[in-house]
């Protein structure tokens, strides 16, 4: 007999990174949450590498902490190596990258969790969700407990069926030996949701006593720390890092690899998931790119209070006795100890196309998912889709719009769109080739971006908006002085420029026009800038950029501006498809399948061509004057 617990706003289900955004975003924004999880040891759990931020996914966290999320406040907080990466690259591509511990991770992240009101954190497992006429009406626990409640996020990770393999060996397990969810599943297709089968791995864990760091290359955090979150200054994150270490593989490791593939469940057959192309295992690298005749490998601690290093490119599901040959052919590893096998894991997902962009469910009312439920891959892109999934179930409650970001507002916009929109048949991951307009959704400006989103969302304090107002300020009065600043050819400014290698002034100019050129700075003509106020670092950061690529972003701006009207153009939800006679066949289907909210939306649906959106926008101009 089922019994009854109290009544929920919010039920969040999952306490990954993903389920501790939405959660955390529910209960701020003041309705009643209840986070299930499986194991409360499995909260904000980092089973692969203990690290936040790198290539994109940096933009990504600091686009999470601009919109009032948790994330890069708890990387700050537990960070033991922090790095820019890309930094002789152009501003667009600098990203963030912080090596943190493991276990700290997970404590600090349950601390929030556990002191935030409104939020309860259940340990059960969620095995049905419950509606009615297609509404949520609440979800069941394993044990016949029924929770009502208005909303649900689905947060559920690598659990649902999951299964750990490597070689011979296969255990229906979550991630480090943890209880799988194995029977939601069945509740989510009785629904009508289709799920796809989709894997991933993981690399060994091995004994630092075991390594011989001589052979190999040591690699340091940065001196001067940058915070993943606008909230702390660099002074405050001054702290003793410690070191990451690169090797290689070798001829012999690929040799060793190539001889056993039969032995390979993701050659054998043993595994029938699809897994990540831009995070491929070791077996993967060596099969597709045979031509290379070594791989980076990256040494990494998962704290400060372990042995236990994480073998970063070198994940894998060959079995034991072949890992061991393998890990020992590296440089460095030639006695290595291994302490956890390296395991792929197969699990359970949606195909994503089920969702609008705020991550609800078309079919199902106040049915939202986030993370790599949704077909993703990475502990950021989860946080990020978690938290825009925890505003919308609140705001749904509340009968509030939902909050969305689009592709020319934020990575978020770019990741959620391309999930929604376009049939991902592998694990996504975020990269910075995928967002068309990178240059203006830097990591640096998120602040600038998407904190008024978030104030008007509820999740950012009045006093953290204030500050962002008047850092606004300041470098747009900062920019209007410099552009109209004239300065002239004095023996001053010549000295100046020739001791920075740049070429002498032949007429006067303003300072805005030398801060452009590449060898020049806002910093560096300071001794010919009699009129500047004191200014802090993250000011000077948005005036050197803004001025250095300011063409550049004039073009990017305009390209937003025509990407925009195509976004303006709404589609009406009751649109039969069928009943446009010049569309092909193949874009009826797709336009019927995915029915996407805009004109600009359509266009972005692989199998729509150019020519159906001009069928359609003809369409769609017939019935607005009918």
């Amino acid at each position: 007999m089922s019994y009854i617990y109290e009544e929920y706003d919010v039920a969040v289900v999952g306490a990954g990174h993903a389920g501790c955004e939405a959660a955390l975003a529910s209960a701020r924004l003041g309705l009643n949450t209840i986070m299930f999880t499986v194991s409360m040891d499995s909260v904000a759990l980092m089973p692969c590498n203990p690290n936040i931020g790198g290539s994109s996914k940096g933009h990504l966290v600091r686009e999470i902490d601009a919109l009032g999320g948790e994330m890069g406040k708890n990387i700050d907080k537990t960070f033991i190596q922090s790095k820019m990466l890309n930094k002789s690259k152009g501003p667009a591509v600098h990203s963030l990258r912080a090596q943190a511990d493991k276990q700290d991770y997970t404590r600090e992240m349950r601390k929030v969790l556990e002191n935030t009101p409104n939020l309860t954190l259940k340990q059960a497992e969620v095995t049905k969700i419950l509606a009615k006429d297609n509404k949520i009406t609440g979800v069941e626990t394993y044990s016949g407990a029924i929770f009502p409640c208005k909303a649900v996020v689905l947060c559920t990770g690598v659990y649902l069926k999951a299964r750990c393999v490597y070689g011979d060996v296969s255990n229906y397990t979550g991630p480090n030996g943890l209880a799988a969810a194995n029977h939601l599943s069945e509740s989510l297709r009785d629904l009508g949701i289709e799920l796809y089968r989709f894997k991933t791995g993981t690399p060994a864990r091995i004994d630092k006593r075991s390594i011989d760091f001589s052979k190999m290359e040591e690699q340091k955090g940065d001196e001067t720390i940058v915070p993943f979150s606008f909230t702390n200054k660099p002074k405050d994150l001054e702290r003793e890092q410690v070191s990451c270490w690169l090797t290689y593989t070798n001829e012999k490791t690929h040799e060793i690899i190539r001889e056993n593939l039969d032995r390979s469940p993701l050659y054998s057959g043993n595994i029938k998931g699809t897994g990540p192309r831009y995070c491929p295992s070791i077996e993967d690298k060596v099969v597709k790119f045979a031509d290379k005749d070594k791989h980076q490998v990256f040494i990494e601690p998962e704290g400060n209070y372990t042995n236990e290093m994480y073998v970063g490119g070198m994940s894998s599901s060959l079995p034991e006795d072949v890992q061991y040959k393998m890990y020992r052919t590296v440089p460095g590893l030639e006695n290595v100890k291994i302490v956890r096998n390296a395991y792929a894991i197969e699990y359970d997902c949606i195909n994503p196309t089920q969702l609008k962009s705020s991550l609800e469910f078309k079919k199902i009312e106040g049915l939202f998912s986030g993370g790599q439920f949704n077909g993703s891959s990475g502990y950021e892109e989860a946080a990020a889709q978690g938290l825009i999934a925890g505003i919308n179930a609140a705001r749904k409650v509340l009968e509030k719009e939902p909050v969305i970001i689009d592709r020319s507002q934020g990575y978020i916009g770019v990741l959620i769109d391309d999930l929604v929109t376009k049939e991902t048949h592998e694990p996504y991951r975020m990269m910075t080739s995928r967002a068309e307009y990178r240059l203006i959704l830097r990591q640096d400006n998120a602040d600038l971006r998407l904190t008024k989103i978030g104030y008007e969302a509820g999740l950012i304090s009045e006093e953290r908006y204030q500050h962002l107002l008047e850092k606004e300020e300041a470098i747009n009065n900062e920019i209007e002085r410099l552009q109209k600043a004239t300065i002239g050819a004095s023996k001053e400014v010549q000295e100046l420029l020739v001791s920075c290698n740049s070429t002498p002034l032949n007429t006067g100019t303003t300072l805005a026009e030398l801060i452009k050129r590449p060898e020049l700075s806002y910093e560096l003509i300071e001794a010919i800038d009699k009129d500047r106020k004191p200014l802090s670092n993250e000011v000077i950061e948005q005036i050197n950029i803004n001025l250095k690529y300011d063409g550049y972003i004039r073009r990017q701006m305009r390209q937003v501006d025509q990407f925009k009207k195509l976004e303006g153009k709404k589609i009406p939800e009751s649109i039969n498809y069928d009943e446009i006679n010049s569309l092909r066949i193949e874009a009826k289907q797709k336009l019927n399948q995915i029915r996407p909210a805009s004109v600009g939306q359509a266009s972005r649906i692989s199998g729509v061509s150019p020519a159906d959106i001009s069928v359609l926008l003809v369409y769609l101009e017939q019935l607005r004057r009918s």
